[in-house]
């Protein structure tokens, strides 16, 4: 699988990132372990998590996915092979809570929730520690210093923003600048083929689509990479049982759908595949974030990291309105 670099350091991370967010809560470990086990067979590195991921199941605690997989490296015994990251900010502070009462992005937050990430994760550091949610109740500066303090503390490598706008990652990335401090060096937002509509309100809470600002923002900005969460629009492309949401209900959406599907009988890929392939055609780098439920899924969109579209492929497609 090919890679790129990320970040200040360079970071060799695969040009797919496995999603884990369902892994251990909705996927069994036996399915969970077999799906961690065959991306890393296609050379696959890069595993993104958080520390809520699944509070919202029945019986969830949000440890769910962080726990399994510090069960999976321990048992493979591959931690070194692998690009791990996580995030703070979204788990609610008190158990049975919601998103409306998250954790604070505060310093003493950020330090305290990073090692409670590492003792689920069974690990001494992630690679990637992501801020889940832009926190503007929380001084910017005190986050800043929050973040730049793990990294100091040799428990986080990096840090990225998720579900921030551009103009907010570059104010966090300028107090950073200004106090010598760890500065953001990835965005993860929303983003896939598909646009919704402009002014639509994303049904689930505090997700963040990402903007052509963000796009150019990060293409502008040696090192940075957007990590595109809901890529593949949790099977709806290939799916008529998913609905596409209300939220994509406009003209566009079937312009777009009619271009995609003329891309895929030109090339023989599928609906996933091509979407993948014109991800990666972005100038700005873009990192996939897919999740998946079974081997065969993962297996097919990673075979879409082979497609590679002709310019005016790529074009057509962009240019569908």
């Amino acid at each position: 699988m090919e890679r790129i670099a990320l970040g200040p350091d360079r970071i060799d991370v695969s040009r797919l990132c496995l999603g884990a967010m369902a892994l251990g809560g909705v996927q069994d470990e036996a399915t969970s372990f077999a799906i961690l086990d065959r991306f890393v067979e296609l050379g696959g590195n890069f595993i993104d998590t958080a520390n809520c991921y699944m509070f919202w199941i029945d019986g969830g605690t949000g440890d769910e996915s962080e726990l399994l997989l510090g069960r999976w490296l321990a048992s493979r015994g591959n931690r070194d092979d692998l690009v791990i990251a996580t995030k703070v900010g979204r788990r609610p502070s008190s158990p049975g809570g919601g998103l409306e009462h998250s954790e604070p992005l505060t310093a003493d937050r950020i330090g305290a929730g990073l090692e409670e990430s590492l003792q689920r994760l069974g690990t001494d550091r992630v690679d990637l520690f992501w801020s889940h949610r832009d926190d503007r109740d929380t001084p910017l500066e005190a986050t800043v210093a929050g973040f730049d303090a793990v990294v100091r503390a040799g428990k986080a490598r990096m840090v990225g923003a998720s579900n921030h706008a551009a103009w907010r990652v570059e104010r966090a990335r300028s107090i950073a600048a200004s106090a010598g401090a760890a500065a953001y060096t990835a965005m993860q937002n929303r983003y896939s083929y598909l646009q919704p509509r402009p002014g639509a309100v994303l049904p689930e809470g505090g997700h963040v689509h990402a903007s052509p600002i963000d796009l150019d923002y990060v293409g502008s900005t040696p090192g940075m990479a957007v990590l595109a969460y809901s890529s593949l629009l949790s099977g709806a492309y290939v799916n008529p049982a998913k609905p596409l949401g209300e939220h994509y209900r406009h003209p566009g959406t079937d312009h777009r759908l009619k271009v995609l599907d003329d891309v895929a009988a030109e090339t023989g890929a599928t609906r996933n595949q091509v979407v993948l392939a014109w991800l990666a055609g972005h100038a700005a780098p873009v990192i996939p974030l897919v999740g998946v439920s079974s081997v065969a899924q993962l297996d097919e969109v990673a075979a879409g990291l082979d497609l590679k579209l002709d310019a005016a492929q790529w074009e057509r497609m962009s240019a569908a309105a």
